[in-house]
């Protein structure tokens, strides 16, 4: 079956968390067979920014900022079996939108997938009149890169016809043990952009335990944070390309997961850093959110922090051998039942599913 899916960015992970979710989904649904075409913006300089050329398991198309392009390659959503519009692509969202359930054959499966749902939701919730809430009962189907039953229930209210979660996972193409780097020596380290929904636990779960314990090296790699007070005891590296994410994961002593704050508060959301830190081996301090136990199971393949003083206590009991311990457990587990392969078992499994609904319902 073919596929027209419409997203953020394949080949660049700059400003574009998406894009390690996109990788692992869309390689592993091409290797079940489906011919897929990604169709990407040239904005927010993310093609001078990439960190992968283009693949040979998918199609890319890169198209320009303005609404002619945007004419152009929705048009092409004609010719696919699926099409797929993701949330947050960055240029003209609700009229990509529009244009794409527009050119669907008839007989298309027309899903939305929202990488954000969160965010996606309190949109919804705050205009009646949204082009997406209005659109819900016309798409087939709304999967969502976590959220659980709160996120299905509030999707289904709204509209939409049925929403699944697919959840993060490993692609262990990219994300696998490699040798440790000097440069990423240190006792705890955390990797992620600076947003306003994420500022104030970083705070709380990274720079306040680095205050607290002035004798560990802590690292602090991600954009935006360049003038961000903070003690002498943490490295800021800045961004840190995909390439480089084994060596950053293994190297410390320990990892930091910070969710963001509507993430951890909606829960069943783990990040795409969880696995790929997971599946290197690293030993993850992760902050509390609902569901954690459904991934990897708490204080012996995961540690969780609802604090920062739980992540000075816990930092200052870990030893190497404990941290080596838990990051073994953690790869073995995401190897075992959390990678992309078995997502999109589940993926194809659902596609076929509405596509059998979709037919008898023409009967």
């Amino acid at each position: 079956m073919k596929i027209a899916f419409y997203g953020s960015s394949l080949l660049s992970a700059y400003w574009n968390g998406a894009a390690t979710y996109y990788r692992g989904m869309l390689r592993a649904l091409a290797e079940k067979g489906y011919d897929i075409t990604f169709y990407e913006p040239d904005v927010y300089e993310r093609q001078q920014n990439r960190d992968i050329e283009p693949p040979d398991w998918c199609r890319v198309v890169v198209y320009q900022g303005n609404v002619e392009a945007l004419m152009q390659v929705t048009a092409e959503a004609r010719q696919a079996d699926i099409v797929i519009k993701a949330s947050g692509v960055g240029f003209e969202d609700d009229l990509l939108l529009e244009l794409v359930l527009q050119h669907a054959a008839p007989d298309a499966l027309r899903i939305f997938w929202d990488v954000d749902a969160p965010a996606t939701l309190a949109e919804l919730r705050s205009d009646p009149n949204h082009p997406l809430r209005q659109a819900l009962q016309s798409i087939d189907l709304v999967l969502t890169y976590g959220g659980g039953e709160p996120v299905i229930a509030a999707y289904r209210e709204m509209g939409a016809q049925d929403c699944v979660p697919i959840y993060n996972g490993l692609d262990p193409h990219t994300h696998h043990p490699v040798a440790a780097d000097p440069r990423f020596a240190g006792d705890l380290g955390f990797l992620g952009n600076r947003l306003p929904d994420r500022e104030a636990r970083v705070e709380e779960f990274f720079l306040i335990p680095a205050v607290r314990m002035p004798s560990q090296r802590f690292l602090l790699g991600g954009s935006g944070w360049a003038d961000k007070a903070m003690p002498t005891n943490i490295t800021y590296l800045g961004h840190v390309g995909t390439a480089e994410h084994n060596a950053f994961n293994v190297s410390p002593k320990a990892v930091l997961n910070i969710s963001r704050a509507s993430m951890a508060e909606t829960g069943f959301s783990p990040a795409t850093r969880v696995f790929e830190a997971a599946g290197a081996g690293a030993c993850i301090i992760t902050d509390y959110w609902e569901g954690i136990e459904l991934f990897l199971s708490p204080d012996d393949e995961i540690l969780v922090a609802r604090d920062g003083q739980d992540v000075s206590a816990i930092l200052g009991e870990l030893t190497p051998e404990r941290a080596r311990q838990i990051g073994a457990a953690a790869m073995e587990r995401v190897l075992r039942e959390h990678t992309y392969a078995h997502r999109a078992e589940e993926v194809d499994r659902v596609f076929r599913s509405a596509a059998r609904r979709q037919v008898e319902a023409a009967e």
